[in-house]
């Protein structure tokens, strides 16, 4: 399906400086933040107590917590979202194991009394949280070690590196919209960060598949010819399974509730970073690596090639 012209061309490359410079603000505020304002670890990672509950009516947010302090059960953290109805509740991990942590669930279940539905209730220790938090660290440097390896051995080295880089951009800059906006950082998150991994890359192939397939037909264009045609032969279909995939996951923020809304955040950044850094970062840093064009059998000196 195309749903632009076949013979476009525009110059992609001819902005490559500008696409430089936003990735690399970019990049750089997401370094600057995180060890200055640093990520909002979920209860997965710093441990505790998460509830989300829903009144029959609507919430009036000081008298809630006016209510809650009475328990005296240490820092309780509030969070209305979606409706004027839903809350979520945060309580810090209490001391005397699993039973007080269970004690305290029910201490807040009789005080907010029957007008009030349950509709999530998780709690972590945190050791389990980091024990978690290194898991998932773990798991994400390893699944981009892998991504990178695949592109390595998939392309020449001027791929490989190129991807490489628009990848490391995708998913720094990823984690740097949770320092910006401070949404929960939990496992879903992680997993949000290696669906940006995984969607990023594969836009990525398939424009280096066509940029493969073009220098092959055509030995004698010019490298930024080269890309530019390759990028607008495949500009219709990044256009369609970007905005698919960015429809799908709105719809996920839009009525999935709280529990996915960290998770559709990072991926909603993710597909429109990912699908500009194949474009305007991956592609022209390869004018600069020195893209050799294939081979051409060159025949004996005095000798016509036949054909």
């Amino acid at each position: 399906m195309r749903i632009l012209p076949e013979k476009l061309n525009i110059d992609f490359m001819g902005w490559r400086w500008l696409g430089f410079g936003v990735s690399g603000i970019i990049v750089l505020v997401s370094i600057i933040l995180l060890p200055t304002r640093g990520l909002n670890f979920g209860i997965d990672f710093r441990g505790g107590i998460l509830i989300e509950a829903r009144s029959a009516q609507t919430l009036n947010m000081a008298e809630m917590r006016e209510s809650l302090d009475k328990l005296e059960m240490g820092e309780i953290g509030l969070q209305q979202f979606g409706s004027e109805n839903d809350v979520l509740i945060r309580v810090q991990e209490q001391p005397g194991g699993e039973k007080a942590q269970q004690l305290v669930i029910q201490k807040i279940r009789d005080n907010l009394g029957s007008n009030y539905e349950f509709r999530r209730v998780e709690t972590v220790g945190p050791k389990v949280g980091g024990e978690l938090k290194r898991a998932g660290s773990l798991a994400a440097l390893m699944a981009i070690g892998a991504i990178g390896l695949y592109i390595w051995f998939r392309f020449e080295w001027q791929f490989g590196l190129a991807a490489l880089i628009a990848l490391a951009h995708d998913v720094i800059s990823t984690v740097g919209i949770y320092a910006v906006t401070q949404i929960d950082f939990n496992l879903s998150t992680v997993a949000a960060v290696l669906t940006v991994a995984g969607y990023s890359i594969n836009d990525t192939v398939v424009i280096f598949d066509r940029v493969r397939e073009v220098r092959k037909k055509h030995r004698s264009l010019s490298t930024i010819d080269l890309l530019n045609r390759s990028v607008n032969e495949t500009l219709s279909r990044t256009i369609l399974t970007s905005t698919s995939t960015f429809v799908a996951v709105l719809a996920l923020y839009l009525v999935g509730g709280e529990a996915l809304r960290s998770f559709s955040i990072g991926v909603l950044w993710g597909i429109i970073a990912g699908t500009y850094s194949s474009v305007g970062l991956a592609c022209p840093l390869l004018i600069y690596f020195r893209l050799q064009k294939p081979t051409e059998v060159i025949p004996p000196k005095g000798k016509a090639v036949a054909g």
